[in-house]
């Protein structure tokens, strides 16, 4: 099943509309959506290495993009949207506490969970709740989630072959290693926040 799965990512990297999909899953990350954009920027890279600049480039727009749908979340609509949000990936008993420290340490929590598995969702509500400054979210949304998504980029075009190569040979224990990290961001989340 996990080949299927795999071989199937691999065709999409090659459609012609998966920049788009990359873009979508990218936006809805930041704002609501539990997966991370990596799983569809990795094997587009894999794929197409001659483009890890462009993908990444989409996806660290779309992030920004998404995330400030999701300021706007925390910001105009936390008492319905954003509750719900919160509550379903388990944080509304800590989530007051995680909004005091925001006010306080705003800018390097965006900075630090932005290159993280820690859902970034969580710092785009939050950050639209404490009505953060809005120039200084969309600065560091841009700085961080760049960082992440043209770092995975620029390894995986570097080292593409041998990546792709370990990758294909060990499926299994990579796929089951990338969920235990998201899984492992979300559990975290829940004890930092």
């Amino acid at each position: 099943m996990i080949r299927r799965l795999y071989d199937w990512l691999m065709r999409l990297a090659a459609h012609p509309r998966s920049l788009w999909a990359m873009a979508g899953v990218s936006f809805a990350e930041s704002s609501f959506f539990p997966i991370p954009p990596d799983a569809m920027l990795v094997p587009m890279v894999l794929a197409r290495p001659e483009r890890a600049w462009v993908l990444a480039g989409v996806c660290t727009a779309a992030s920004v993009v998404g995330g400030l749908f999701g300021y706007a979340i925390g910001y105009f609509l936390y008492e319905t949207l954003g509750q719900f949000l919160i509550s379903i990936y388990g944080y509304e008993d800590k989530f007051d506490a995680f909004r005091a420290a925001y006010n306080e340490w705003g800018l390097w929590i965006i900075l630090i969970k932005g290159m993280t598995p820690i859902p970034y969702k969580l710092v785009t509500i939050a950050s639209g709740l404490t009505q953060f400054d809005l120039v200084v979210f969309f600065l560091a949304s841009v700085a961080t989630r760049g960082v992440r998504f043209f770092l995975v980029a620029a390894l995986l075009r570097q080292f593409g072959p041998p990546i792709r190569e370990f990758v294909e040979r060990y499926l299994t224990a990579v796929t089951t290693a990338f969920l235990v990290l998201v899984i492992g961001g979300i559990v975290a989340a829940r004890y930092v926040i």
